[in-house]
C-alpha cells in the first residue's frame, strides 16, 4: 500500500493514527451511502431521491464517524 506507512503510525495509547482513521471513514462512507441509497430507492422507487438522499447524508456521516472514531481511540 502506498501510504502504509503512514497509516501504521500509531499515537501515544497504540491506536490509529489519525490518517488511518481518515481512510477507514472514507471507505466506510462507501460502502454506508450505497447501503442507504439502495434502501431509498427500494423505498421510493425513485433513483433520482434515492442519489439525493445519499448525497447529503455522505457528508454528515463522514465528520460524525471521524469523530465517534477519534473519541474511541482516545478515551476506550
Amino acid at each position: 500500500m502506498i501510504f502504509d506507512f503512514l497509516v501504521h503510525k500509531r499515537g501515544v495509547r497504540g491506536g490509529d493514527s489519525n490518517l488511518k482513521s481518515i481512510f477507514k471513514t472514507i471507505s466506510w462512507r462507501i460502502v454506508g451511502t450505497i447501503d442507504t441509497m439502495v434502501i431509498a430507492y427500494l423505498i421510493t422507487g425513485e433513483l433520482a431521491m434515492a442519489a439525493s438522499i445519499g448525497s447529503v447524508e455522505v457528508f454528515t456521516k463522514i465528520i460524525l464517524y471521524y469523530f465517534h472514531e477519534r473519541f474511541w481511540n482516545k478515551f476506550i
